[in-house]
């Protein structure tokens, strides 16, 4: 055997598991694009915030605290908002309750955030458990340790051929054959495209498209300190990012796998609707792209072996939640292969499991 531990996909997910992975045995990697986290993972957002998703997501974001909280540099305080017109109080209310809201006047929010409209703002709500994360520093930090460890990343490597045998996996790509005992398949969006080459049964993943747009900072204000914003039911949200606003619509377009781009139409949509709710118009887009979050059909992320051959493991369905989950779930799927008890609650991982689909 090449290595122990194949992984398809060079993103958060598949650099974090290769840091723990490394610890239990001979790791290689292989990403498609000339560098890593070229896809979803390099057009994140980035904010740990621990209560935003579904239930088991909010677990593995929780039990990855710690490694934020410990990791130096790579937590920044930002804060969050939401914001709600007169119409949005259901919407507003769920926000409120789901996340740990505190709701404030609208005065406290604009001091906050000091472009909302008075007109058009009814009601806003603050937590303060919300952190930029420094993406890049998690990134190479992840592959310091699994290179520290023996591990071998190797980009430019897009998989073009698996075939399985009594002894392992072969995996054919652009930068050679290698055998593996394990492969471990995180490749985002592709997830069922790389399952199907595999030979294995795709679990129905649906990559979701999210545009976003560069602003340049209202009404040349310091937005440095200024919380991100979403309007109540994630209608759209706003985030500082180095002096100027990242707005999205926050759109969940399904689309097939592709290199994703920004829809200028809904990305005008949802401008509009931020701006309904400020102050200050948009003068101009400073720069436009867009990601793809990809949801298991229960829209909770997919980790452990698969129930019908369990030397193909699953470290998909992230959605929006990667960057934030990412400590926790790679330390599951190395307890997981190699059969170490987790610290995480059984019926967490068992909500995770792709035996769920079988």
């Amino acid at each position: 055997m090449d290595t122990d531990f194949l992984i398809i996909g060079g993103g958060i997910a598949g650099v974090s598991a290769a840091a723990s992975l490394s610890e239990l045995g001979r790791v290689l990697l292989l990403e498609t694009e000339a560098q890593l986290a070229h896809h979803a993972s390099g057009r994140s957002a980035a904010l740990y915030e621990p209560h935003y998703g579904a239930a088991p997501v909010v677990g593995l974001s929780l039990a990855s605290g710690d490694y934020f909280h410990g990791a130096a540099g790579v937590l920044s305080r930002r804060g969050l908002m939401v914001v709600g017109g007169k119409a949005d109080r259901a919407a507003f209310e769920e926000d409120v309750a789901a996340m740990a809201f505190q709701p404030v006047s609208l005065a406290e929010a604009k001091t906050a955030f000091p472009i909302l409209s008075r007109d058009m703002v009814a009601f806003a709500a603050i937590a303060d458990h919300a952190w930029d994360i420094d993406t890049d520093l998690l990134l190479q930090g992840f592959a310091r340790a699994a290179r520290g460890r023996g591990a071998r990343i190797v980009t430019g490597a897009a998989v073009t051929g698996i075939a399985r045998d009594g002894a392992g996996w072969t995996v054919t790509s652009a930068a050679g054959a290698f055998r593996a005992g394990t492969i471990l398949n995180a490749t985002g969006a592709w997830v069922d495209v790389v399952a199907r080459m595999a030979g294995v049964a795709p679990l129905g993943f649906q990559p979701m498209r999210r545009s976003m747009a560069r602003i340049p900072a209202p009404g040349g204000h310091d937005v440095s300190g200024w919380p991100m914003v979403f309007g109540a039911g994630e209608a759209w949200y706003a985030k500082p990012d180095a002096g100027a606003l990242i707005v999205s619509p926050a759109e969940e377009h399904a689309v097939d796998p592709h290199d994703a781009w920004a829809d200028d139409m809904v990305l005008a949509e949802g401008l509009a609707r931020y701006e309904a709710m400020v102050t200050e118009p948009v003068t101009r887009v400073l720069s436009s792209w867009a990601g793809l979050r990809t949801f298991a059909p229960d829209r909770v992320p997919v980790i452990g072996r698969d129930p019908d051959n369990p030397s193909f493991v699953w470290l998909a369905g992230q959605g929006g939640y990667g960057f934030q989950t990412c400590p926790a779930a790679a330390r599951l799927v190395a307890d997981l292969v190699g059969g170490r008890a987790s610290v995480l609650p059984a019926d967490l991982i068992a909500d995770l499991s792709p035996a769920r689909f079988r």
